[in-house]
């Protein structure tokens, strides 16, 4: 289990554009999934944002100039040789007529010229120059050429009007380039139900009942299952997280919600990962206005115990692989294995929420794997990474059960 794809480089092209301010959301989402970033700008996007500031998220040179580094007198071949990946973005009208018509007069336009690296081209610009019919010639050239086009989006652009050419979402252009990156075959052939985030339980037109759960696990899972090749159905409770791409997304709000939606969805399912921090308890009646104070006192409120979705997949999955995971601030092994047992379930993620890195919307999370042969403690893993290593391990449990049947 190592960092993703043992640090691979990403080289991150930025143009001269008002959307420049962005490419330091997009380094920071690539950051995030483990890859190195290193920067190459041209002179008109240092305009807009100063290479310092790359320097200080990347902790790398900012290239610019082809003549600006002593030691390096070919620099557009080292850039282009060592990366990965390109990704261009913004991408400007000027840089994509370049790269169409093989202009090199620039460190930019030399290195794309140069490299044989995947390159991914994510335009901005105004409404009337992308509409130009020499830029969706230029565009088309690109794609017929092997470029992978993210298309900019309709929104608000610098001149003051709403219309296309908007820079794609930063999060949505490095998914897109880590998809391509990161894609395989591993789980091909398997549907994996993922359930991730809350579930809010109503008291009255105003309150719930909730926790802290974020989601960002199970949304992990559902994101590397599918660039695993698996078909995925996410049914999430509320969270402020982009839904990931290319999977079927299921937004439900209470525990009774999510079972119906999950117990729906597991019919089709291979492989259930339960990662959802469903309610234990909702209250028994849902009061039809706001309830008030009563001499300082809110009414007690009656609880009713909630479905354990966890136990009933387990209890009709058959060949089917269900996981499940144990959120423990004490006592963490004794809990996580009696959950195992009483559950039914093929194994369980267990983690100490009361620590800093692996607690409740923390990037990070400290676990043990449990199942009928054991325990086997984790180290502390990226969120995507303990993803993908809880995917490969419940794959694996598929395959058996599907040699066997």
């Amino acid at each position: 289990m190592g960092r993703r794809a043992e640090r691979r480089t990403i080289l991150l092209c930025v143009t001269g554009c008002i959307a420049a301010y962005k490419s330091c959301e997009i380094l920071r989402a690539l950051q995030k999934q483990g890859y190195r970033v290193k920067v190459l700008m041209t002179e008109h996007a240092a305009q807009f944002v100063g290479p310092t500031t790359f320097r200080a998220l990347t902790h790398e040179k900012v290239a610019i100039g082809l003549f600006d580094d002593p030691e390096d007198p070919i620099h557009h071949i080292s850039l282009a040789q060592e990366a990965d990946a390109v990704l261009v973005a913004p991408a400007t009208a000027n840089i994509i007529a370049k790269m169409a018509h093989g202009i090199a007069d620039d460190l930019m336009s030399t290195t794309l010229l140069a490299t044989d690296a995947p390159v991914f081209v994510a335009p901005a610009m105004n409404a009337g120059m992308l509409r130009a019919a020499a830029t969706q010639e230029n565009l088309e050239c690109l794609g017929q050429r092997g470029v992978t086009l993210i298309a900019p989006g309709t929104g608000y652009l610098a001149c003051g009007t709403v219309d296309a050419g908007r820079l794609e979402d930063p999060e949505v252009i490095a998914d897109v380039v880590i998809d391509a990156l990161e894609a395989s075959e591993d789980l091909a052939g398997l549907h994996v139900l993922v359930t991730a985030g809350p579930t809010h339980e109503p008291i009255d037109p105003v309150r719930y009942i909730a926790n802290r759960s974020s989601g960002k696990m199970g949304y992990a899972i559902a994101r590397e299952a599918r660039r695993m090749g698996a078909q995925v159905t996410l049914v999430t409770g509320p969270t402020e997280l982009e839904a990931p791409r290319d999977v079927d997304v299921r937004h439900v709000e209470t525990a009774a919600q999510m079972y119906e939606a999950a117990a729906a969805a597991f019919d089709a399912a291979d492989v259930a990962i339960c990662a959802a921090a469903v309610a234990d308890y909702t209250p028994t009646r849902v009061a039809s206005r706001k309830l008030k104070k009563r001499d300082g006192k809110l009414d007690a409120i009656a609880l009713t115990e909630t479905v354990d979705i966890l136990a009933s997949l387990s209890s009709c999955k058959g060949r089917r692989v269900v996981i499940g995971f144990a959120a423990e601030t004490n006592s963490l092994l004794d809990n996580a294995r009696a959950k195992l047992a009483s559950k039914g379930c093929d194994a369980i993620v267990a983690n100490d929420v009361s620590r800093a890195d692996s607690g409740f919307g923390s990037d990070t999370n400290k676990a043990w794997w449990l199942d009928a042969c054991g325990v086997d403690e984790l180290p502390l893993l990226e969120k995507h990474e303990l993803a993908r290593e809880i995917l490969r391990r419940a794959g694996a449990m598929a395959r058996k059960d599907f040699s066997q049947s």
